[in-house]
């Protein structure tokens, strides 16, 4: 793995690579993934708890879902060593901008810059009605109040600044990401299945990519280095190897 390594580290350039991310970089964190064996979707069908239908239908049901699996791993969840490592080697001058998959914010709370949230974040909720918009701490105090909570202007439900299946990902967010990734060198692929259309074509608009991942992904045999690891343990290694 440590020839693997040395040869990702010799692929990076200055202001040229894109750190791409997903949930195997935040599952050391105790935040779950969705896919897999022991993920979310294998004990929730997401066709009944985060589509836009069934929250517009009946949004008790997300938000049950979200006061049992969300919000717990969310209070809990701190960054680990994967997210400082990316941190690491954007103040190392390396990383344009940081593309993520996930919800959970941890990226920030790192203390990376330029992150690029395709899915939203779990930490940011909206009014259904009004523009109004509120962070999870406000969010839990209305929840000891009122199921699902409600607006506190307007009465009407809040629900996640997220991108439940059935929304178009943020336009301006995909197309920022799509440029970013267009200038890189390299894009590096790091706890994704890259099995999440449009999201997982960014990537591959880079001159070239690579992927840390644990399982196999659909774009392993185009990628330049392929690393079949945790990411908490690939990247601080990566990070020490950038001068």
């Amino acid at each position: 793995m440590d020839e693997k390594i040395e040869k990702l580290a010799s692929l990076c350039e200055k202001k040229k690579l894109l750190v791409f991310t997903g949930a195997g970089v935040s599952e050391e964190s105790g935040i779950p993934t969705f896919r897999g064996r022991n993920g979310i979707w294998s004990r929730y069908d997401p066709q009944k708890v985060s589509t836009i239908e069934s929250f517009e239908r009946d949004p008790t049901l997300y938000w049950n879902f979200f006061k049992e699996v969300r919000l717990p791993s969310l209070i809990d969840a701190k960054p680990n060593p994967a997210h400082y490592a990316i941190t690491e080697i954007q103040q190392k001058g390396y990383i344009s901008a940081v593309v993520t998959q996930n919800i959970d914010g941890l990226h920030q709370l790192a203390g990376t810059q330029n992150v690029l949230e395709l899915h939203g974040s779990s930490r940011n909720f909206v009014c259904t009605k009004c523009p109004n918009k509120f962070h999870l701490e406000i969010v839990e105090k209305l929840l000891l109040r009122d199921f699902p909570p409600k607006c506190p202007s307007c009465g009407s439900i809040l629900r996640p600044d997220v991108v439940l299946f059935g929304e178009p990902l943020p336009e301006r967010t995909f197309l920022a990401a799509l440029k970013a990734a267009k200038a890189s060198s390299l894009a590096l692929a790091v706890g994704s299945s890259l099995v999440v259309y449009p999201a997982a074509t960014i990537p591959q608009y880079a001159k070239r990519f690579a992927i840390i991942n644990r399982e196999p992904t659909p774009l392993d045999t185009a990628a330049a280095v392929i690393i079949h690891s945790k990411a908490a343990e690939v990247l601080p290694k990566l990070s020490e190897l950038l001068p």
